[in-house]
């Protein structure tokens, strides 16, 4: 990049004040990618102030995981809406009063079903230590995660993301991800999961927020899970 461009980057980001609700590393988080990789010196200044923002408590955002899998967006949202309407609050021992039928009429299949009701169960009987998380390790909470019926690693790494706001995680069978450092790193060429970690080794210990701004090279408006 020309002297020029980099001085009006490195000034760009020095004006950008992130939203309140951006976690606290964000901002040097940006610096430091901006530093050490030339797509996200180019690429993080495009989107002012936009960031990675949480929504909902640990077991809403998990659930509306599981209710999201394998389809659209727009369909996942119906359901979910359906869903959210049955019991007073979405919590685990009021999911674990629902009736079976209800769960099925707002659109959930028999496996989902069973899936939400395990995770329930999972918070309810303390087999998950939410509260705790804020102390552990991203794999030991992983771990935690797997170990509930219909949540594989990529969930668990989107609640990592998501949820919990983590630093430093990389997704690699995240779509997203691949597809944008494909576009951005190799002119288009389909990558490999070796690809993929070689590209993030400059992005330590902020690969989140890297993958954050591979979405939203791909898609401009920010998914909140």
């Amino acid at each position: 990049m020309p002297l020029g461009q980099l001085n009006k980057a490195q000034a760009t980001t020095k004006k950008v004040v992130f939203d309140a609700a951006a976690p606290e590393y964000w901002t040097q988080a940006c610096k430091h990618l901006m530093k050490k990789d030339r797509v996200m010196m180019r690429l993080i200044p495009q989107f002012g102030q936009a960031c990675l923002q949480s929504r909902g408590d640990a077991f809403a955002t998990l659930a509306r995981s599981v209710v999201g899998q394998q389809i659209s967006v727009k369909a996942a949202q119906t359901v979910w809406d359906r869903f959210a309407r049955l019991p007073e609050q979405m919590t685990p021992a009021q999911v674990l009063r629902l009736k079976i039928d209800d769960m099925r009429a707002a659109g959930l299949s028999a496996r989902k079903v069973e899936y939400l009701v395990d995770l329930a169960l999972h918070f309810d009987n303390g087999a998950v230590h939410a509260d705790a998380w804020s102390g552990m390790e991203d794999e030991a909470i992983i771990a935690e995660l797997v170990a509930i019926r219909g949540i594989g690693r990529w969930t668990a790494e989107m609640f990592l993301i998501f949820h919990l706001m983590r630093p430093d995680v990389l997704p690699l069978d995240d779509v997203g991800l691949i597809n944008g450092i494909s576009k951005g790193y190799f002119s288009g060429e389909a990558v490999s999961r070796s690809d993929v970690r070689e590209v993030a080794l400059p992005w330590a210990p902020y690969r989140t927020v890297a993958t954050w701004y591979i979405w939203r090279s791909l898609d401009p408006v920010p998914v909140a899970y």
